[in-house]
């Protein structure tokens, strides 16, 4: 996909994210995250626009925290979330292809094309929590996203010595996406997560296959991961136990 996919991406999901929102009310649960109202998701996801808005507009080459995000609720709140969102994909718009700043996974081309594509996923993954919470069904993201969506998580967060997926003994998640032809081979460890694009002669001990749409949520932990048949598989509970990421 090219940068200016993920910024068009971006811009309606964050859109989709604060309708839902907005219908949903600031107070009501998100299921998707237990532990937070949809007004911590506002917050959170409004922060996080305002921190890469940060390195990309002001060619900013260290990290550093998050914007403290206001104590308001309600279209107080809202009106915040879609000013930032906003200000997000006009920088991303108007950043030179060239732009040097800090990124932290080693997964684009470059520094803009990193922030574009992850701006991108963090909105899409948090515009399912705003409909989980708003209680209708996921719209799905296009198959060539959702696949691009995977392996960001596969090669890229899960690639980090930060990565909780581990296992006393060597163990292989084989994960296919039957609409796009992606494969991914996943060896877990005691070591952080390797994971080989197809890969396919090595024995797996767990198979999931299903559209990239379902698998990008499912490996996000937004809906199961696997079927009723195998839900219980040791490898599919590790998974959900052990890789959330907010």
């Amino acid at each position: 996909m090219e940068i200016i996919d993920f910024v068009q991406t971006l811009a309606r999901e964050g859109e989709l994210l604060a309708q839902a929102a907005e219908r949903a009310g600031t107070d009501a649960p998100v299921p998707t995250c237990p532990e937070w109202r949809v007004a911590d998701l506002l917050r959170h996801t409004g922060a996080v626009h305002r921190w890469a808005a940060g390195y990309v507009g002001g060619a900013v080459k260290e990290p550093g925290p998050f914007p403290q995000a206001p104590d308001a609720a309600g279209p107080e709140l809202l009106a915040w979330f879609r000013e930032g969102h906003a200000a997000l994909v006009r920088t991303l718009r108007e950043a030179p292809a060239d732009v040097e700043c800090w990124t932290f996974l080693p997964t684009a081309p470059s520094p803009l094309g990193f922030w574009a594509r992850r701006q991108a996923h963090e909105t899409a993954v948090h515009r399912f929590d705003a409909q989980a919470a708003l209680g209708i069904p996921f719209s799905v993201v296009a198959p060539e996203f959702a696949e691009d969506g995977v392996d960001e998580l596969l090669t890229g967060f899960h690639a980090r010595s930060r990565s909780g997926v581990r296992s006393e003994k060597p163990q292989v998640i084989r994960i296919r996406a039957t609409d796009t032809g992606a494969v991914w081979t996943v060896h877990v460890s005691q070591e952080p997560p390797r994971t080989v694009r197809g890969g396919t002669e090595v024995p797996a001990d767990l198979d999931l296959a299903g559209e990239a749409a379902w698998l990008y949520a499912a490996l996000w932990n937004r809906l199961p991961l696997t079927g009723p048949d195998d839900a219980d598989h040791p490898l599919a509970q590790l998974w959900k136990e052990t890789s959330p990421i907010t």
